[in-house]
């Protein structure tokens, strides 16, 4: 029988300084040990992006898990109080990058299969879905891998995402869902000239302004079932000028919208476009939208999965968990066009942050969750 350590893994992984791109050898960690345990692996890289698909079995149903090795930077390493990739535990406290986002879980589900496969309770197949492109733009990741994967027929039916999902305490929530997100970059070009002499020139603050305005303006919504309502946040907003009695020729803004299934991507993309193309007529000035639609609303309904994964962390925690759609965007964008999904994990407060952490008691706790729900799962499904 093969044991493993799940904080002792995590130890290993978060000393992988895998910052996105860099793999730093964290694949190799994950893949070996696999490997140990008899799944067949699988890297698929992209660009320069580390993936790893890795099934044990042939059988259906195939109960996937997915995340993420690479992490995000330390920001000031100096602000730490113990070095970001020295994985120290201090009073049952494990500190370092990706202790929580998502090197803990990952080793928690990599020790729960490990229990399930010499328990025999693999009446199916269990795989891996890790990638190296979480936090960065998400395009050679998860995204590549599930193409190659619907392209090639693999079945897969249903996926556990480790993101760390718990709000305030362990086991209080897990994702059933998220909004989807857009970025626009909205560029108004008007023509440069003195400022005491207007007429001759095209002041590009006089259309991105009022539009800036009318966008703000629109209540996206009231919500939507299972959904807080869409918001739009205006990120950046510049007109590089270095004098003082100079209209520019150009001024940008950056948005992002977080929608529920009220909206689509592309709708929203017209629309700012459409409230762009308004904005500078009569102006003399023009606007160009550039969109970039991250992933869009998605929900997986309630069901005999989402009461699998419910109950095994009411196993451990005490009580049924929320089950909730709110936060930001994660991989399981990505994996709904290949299954239902559902992400539960560690408590998120420490994540992206100094002195990312999480008590060693938690990420034991959660391969506890992980044990029950593999058992639960093959139980109701296999």
């Amino acid at each position: 029988m093969n044991v493993i350590d799940a904080v002792d893994l995590t130890r290993e992984l978060i000393r992988r300084p895998s910052v996105t791109p860099a793999d730093a050898g964290a694949m190799d960690v994950v893949e070996q040990t696999l490997k140990a345990l008899g799944f067949a692996c699988r890297r698929m890289k992209f660009g320069e992006i580390e993936n790893l698909y890795a099934r044990l079995g042939t059988a259906r149903p195939n109960l996937c898990f997915a995340g993420h090795t690479d992490v995000v930077p330390v920001g000031d390493a100096a602000a730490w109080t113990q070095g970001a990739f020295a994985a120290e535990i201090i009073d049952g406290v494990l500190v370092g990058r990706g202790a929580v986002d998502m090197k803990g879980a990952i080793a928690a589900y990599i020790a729960a299969a490990a229990k399930a496969i010499a328990a025999g309770e693999v009446s199916g197949s269990l795989s891996f879905l890790i990638t190296g492109d979480e936090e960065g733009v998400a395009l050679d990741g998860t995204k590549k891998v599930v193409e190659a994967l619907l392209a090639e027929g693999e079945a897969v039916d249903h996926c556990v995402v480790g993101e760390p999902t718990s709000a305030q305490i362990f086991g209080d929530m897990v994702k059933v869902g998220r909004r989807g997100s857009i970025n626009a970059d909205i560029v108004i070009e008007g023509v440069q000239g003195h400022v005491a002499y207007p007429h001759r020139a095209a002041n590009p603050a006089r259309a991105l302004i009022p539009l800036l305005a009318a966008l703000q303006g629109r209540v996206l919504d009231e919500g939507y079932p299972e959904f807080q309502p869409s918001n739009l946040e205006i990120t950046l907003v510049e007109m590089p000028n270095t004098a003082t009695n100079i209209i520019p020729a150009t001024a940008r803004a950056r948005l992002n919208i977080r929608f529920n299934p009220a909206h689509t991507g592309q709708a929203l993309a017209d629309w700012i476009t459409s409230e762009a193309q308004a904005a500078v007529a009569g102006t003399g000035c023009k606007a160009k939208v550039t969109p970039q639609i991250s992933g869009e609303a998605f929900l997986t309904e309630p069901g005999p999965f989402t009461e699998v994964v419910a109950a095994a962390v009411a196993d451990v925690a005490g009580k049924p968990p929320e089950l909730s759609t709110s936060g930001g965007t994660s991989d399981a964008r990505f994996i709904r066009a290949l299954c239902p999904v559902v992400e539960v994990g560690l408590v998120g407060t420490t994540m992206h942050q100094v002195d990312e952490r999480t008590p060693v008691a938690e990420i034991q706790r959660l391969q506890a969750v992980y044990e029950r729900l593999i058992a639960r799962y093959f139980a109701a499904f296999g």
